[in-house]
């Protein structure tokens, strides 16, 4: 188990002098939904260039003062991260592996030309966060705190050049479920008319402009009774890649394991990764090759497919039920969630919730 990681920065702490009323914090704790409620503070570090990463603090969660000009407004020079903080049986509080979150912020601003953020900066200010807010934890079933990391650029200047001044945040939020539905399973729209992304693009970094050209898809999906839409590649239109925020596993009869390769138009999703690497140890064959759509459909109707599910931080791990498109739809297995599923996604929440060992050092614990 890792220990909380020592800054570099001191930060300098400034409490919220008007935080939510206990009793009114308690009420919604019960019940938080997901990405709607947030926690009295925020974490804060500023960059400019020749000065570098300064000014950290904690300070009141409140609304930003930006310029009209701030280049973030105009060249979206915008990333963000997503993780959870969950209490552990002993009552400490503890992440999982934020310093693949850490690399992944930093490929992220590599790809759009903004600064990177040291890893001990990055997990030291999430840490004091989550100390500082850590009465948030709800107290739903199966409740975390989801923890938003971002960066934009807030120079203020009108010109197509890499800002020279930017903000980095993170804000967290006491969440449930992410699916409102609370089906077993939830279903797929095959998007014919849209891609995600093209080699050479920014499909493996997470800035917000890949979910923005998405929202149509995801819409269509929804027009259409689906809970997500999947994505094929933007050359043949053939190839899965991954959902709208979701990477994606088949599962089959011979009990072997596939997921799309990353190939850099994928997203290389740190649920998806422990997830292979926790199948590869308990002697699952495990390929990361392309799978086509047809040969999907195909699969799942003759039985060779037999189950399907999607993953990542806000969702976990979720049951793919059937999968629809212009040209009609399937049902994988028997619509729900499969044994392969719910084994290896019980296998993960263990080791996040410290009720498993953790033989990889996965867990973080905080305090």
């Amino acid at each position: 188990m890792a220990t909380a990681a020592k800054s570099p920065l001191s930060f300098t702490v400034n409490r919220n002098a008007a935080p939510v009323a206990v009793a009114d914090r308690t009420k919604v704790l019960a019940d938080p939904g997901f990405g709607r409620v947030f926690t009295d503070h925020m974490a804060v570090i500023r960059y400019s260039e020749g000065k570098g990463w300064h000014s950290a603090e904690i300070t009141a969660r409140k609304p930003l003062m930006l310029d009209p000009a701030s280049a973030v407004l105009h060249y979206a020079q915008e990333i963000f991260e997503g993780l959870k903080a969950y209490k552990l049986a002993d009552g400490s509080m503890a992440t999982f592996r934020p310093e693949a979150n850490a690399k992944r912020f930093r490929d992220s601003a590599r790809r759009l030309a903004m600064p990177e953020l040291p890893e001990d900066l990055f997990v030291g200010s999430i840490d004091r966060l989550i100390d500082i807010d850590r009465d948030w934890f709800p107290t739903v079933d199966g409740g975390s705190l989801y923890i938003r990391p971002f960066m934009f650029a807030n120079e203020v200047f009108l010109g197509v050049k890499p800002s020279a001044e930017y903000m980095y945040l993170v804000i967290m939020s006491p969440v449930g479920g992410y699916f409102k539905s609370g089906a077993p399973a939830v279903s797929i729209w095959v998007s014919q008319n849209y891609t995600r992304a093209a080699r050479g693009g920014t499909g493996a970094a997470k800035c917000g402009g890949n979910y923005a050209t998405g929202l149509v898809a995801q819409a269509e999906a929804s027009k259409h009774g689906c809970d997500q839409v999947v994505y094929l590649d933007a050359v043949e239109r053939r190839w899965v890649e991954e959902l709208g925020g979701m990477n994606v596993f088949f599962a089959f009869s011979d009990g072997s394991l596939q997921t799309p390769p990353l190939g850099g138009t994928i997203l290389p999703g740190i649920t998806r990764e422990s997830l292979l690497t926790l199948a590869k140890a308990e002697g699952l064959t495990v390929r990361e090759e392309p799978y086509a759509i047809d040969q999907w459909k195909a699969d799942a109707e003759s039985g060779r497919l037999t189950e399907a599910f999607a993953c990542g931080t806000a969702a976990v791990v979720t049951p793919i039920g059937r999968v629809a498109s212009a040209d009609g739809e399937f049902k994988i297995g028997a619509g729900g969630p499969g044994q392969t599923t719910t084994r290896i996604k019980q296998k993960l929440v263990d080791i996040q919730r410290g009720v498993a060992p953790d033989p990889l050092g996965w867990v973080h614990r905080i305090g």
